[in-house]
């Protein structure tokens, strides 16, 4: 079983699908720990729920990033991960973290490579859609190697069209449902095997 860790800002739902996976053999993984940024994160009431170690790990005033990224380097790298597990971390890491865990961290994020990185994703692909310049968004899996936003190495795709019906929370309701597919399928690939240098296209 491989290890892992997650990194979470918010409700945890991605978490959930990972831990669910775990729990019914669809994932040959365990997570061993999952740390937040922020309190308020309902992703360690889901990890406590589960008995899973669970850290909220605040950045301290005028803290600098690569010192906040030392200290969680610490944290994550005492748990002995196999893989690091961004699931909705909206900090950009710098390399004092990523140094420590190459070719091991693992982002999820709801657009297709190259478009909407950064935060609002799906609201930024919306009103494009609004604006009759995107028919389909979609979701991606990549490698961290570096600071870049986004743009790592990617390990696999899932295309998500935006139909004449949608709202806003229609849309992102199935680019989320596609989010914890993708995430639960790419890492139980990597538990069994190493990566590919090319990406995998996951149907809706």
């Amino acid at each position: 079983m491989k290890r892992l860790v997650v990194l979470a800002s918010g409700s945890g739902t991605n978490l959930q699908a990972v831990l669910d996976a775990s729990a019914d053999g669809r994932l040959p993984a365990e997570v061993v720990h999952v740390i937040a940024d922020r309190g308020e994160a309902y992703a360690l009431v889901r990890a406590e729920a589960a008995g899973i170690p669970a850290t909220h790990l605040p950045r301290h005033v005028d803290e600098a990033r690569a010192d906040y990224d030392a200290r969680l380097g610490d944290a994550v790298g005492d748990a002995e991960p196999d893989f690091v597990v961004l699931a909705g971390w909206m900090r950009i890491l710098t390399m004092k973290f990523i140094s420590r865990f190459p070719g091991r961290i693992v982002n999820l994020h709801p657009a297709l490579p190259g478009e909407l990185p950064g935060t609002n994703s799906i609201a930024r692909a919306w009103a494009e859609f609004e604006r009759g310049e995107r028919s389909a968004t979609g979701a991606m899996v990549h490698l961290v190697p570096d600071e870049g936003v986004d743009d790592g190495p990617v390990l696999a795709t899932a295309t998500v069209d935006i139909r004449p019906a949608d709202t806003l929370d229609t849309l992102t309701e199935r680019v989320h449902a596609t989010e914890h597919r993708l995430l639960v399928d790419t890492l139980a690939v990597l538990c069994t095997e190493p990566p590919t240098d090319s990406p995998t296209e996951l149907s809706q």
